[in-house]
């Protein structure tokens, strides 16, 4: 049966397609339209994908016989594979500009410059060691796939409510140009995100939830003070933060 392009099913079919090619490095069929900002209910279904390749690897890496750090650093590496890397360079971008310029205009500059300087650096190693040493204890007893899924799914959500809520802080970029979610989008998104972690971590997810959204609430508000709104870079730190506060929250009550 042909869809039409105005069926749902199509429609649906076409978020996800733009969902992993926005999100991911995965190849996606070509010819498709993207559209931007209108797949961010389906986010979590990425996080969802990217997650269950990550664990994957790192439980190959366990059955290798390596040690569960070693395992964790092979997790985390393919995991940013997977990504492009986007959501750290997000952070470090983040990190730098919101810390490093004295103006709103110096500020969204720093962001927008591809080098990276001490605050980002501080940033990304915090963060990574942090999110090793949760995992580390996660694959230790054996509870990383529950809780890596878990939190790729609410860090995605985390994403499109941060992007639907506040304003667009500049004119150009990749936020700007992939637009800006409803409201019913990024509840869509939560919904999922929140089913996903429900059917992995079970009873853990009353916990993970919040604080996971508690560190995206931090950078929104942040975001908000110091440059008037979110970028791809704050969308990005916005992602990583709450998928780290949601993996340390699992590490304490799953491991």
């Amino acid at each position: 049966m042909r869809l039409s392009d105005t069926d749902p099913a199509r429609l649906a079919l076409q978020d996800l397609v733009s969902a992993f090619g926005l999100l991911t490095r995965l190849p996606v069929p070509q010819g498709w339209p993207m559209r931007g900002a209108a797949s961010a209910w389906c986010w979590p279904v990425v996080g969802l994908a990217v997650a269950l390749i990550a664990a994957a690897t790192g439980s190959f890496a366990l059955a290798l016989g390596m040690p569960a750090g070693v395992a964790a650093a092979v997790t985390l590496a393919t995991s940013a594979f997977v990504t492009g890397a986007m959501h750290e360079d997000g952070l470090a971008d983040t990190t730098d500009g919101l810390f490093g310029g004295w103006t709103r205009e110096r500020r969204l500059e720093i962001m927008k410059d591809s080098a990276i300087g001490s605050y980002g650096t501080l940033a990304l190693l915090f963060t990574s060691l942090a999110r090793w040493s949760a995992l580390t204890a996660l694959m230790a007893t054996g509870a990383h796939w529950a809780a890596l899924v878990a939190a790729a799914a609410i860090g995605r959500a985390a994403m499109a409510v941060t992007m639907s809520a506040l304003p667009n802080a500049r004119d150009t970029g990749l936020s700007k140009s992939a637009g800006r979610p409803d409201a019913g989008l990024a509840a869509i998104a939560c919904a999922i995100a929140a089913l996903i972690a429900l059917m992995t971590t079970g009873a853990a997810t009353l916990a993970i939830l919040p604080l996971a959204a508690l560190a995206a609430l931090a950078v929104a508000l942040l975001a908000r003070a110091r440059i008037g709104g979110q970028t791809g870079d704050i969308l990005g730190a916005t992602q990583f933060l709450a998928e780290t506060t949601a993996l340390a929250t699992a590490a304490a009550l799953l491991a």
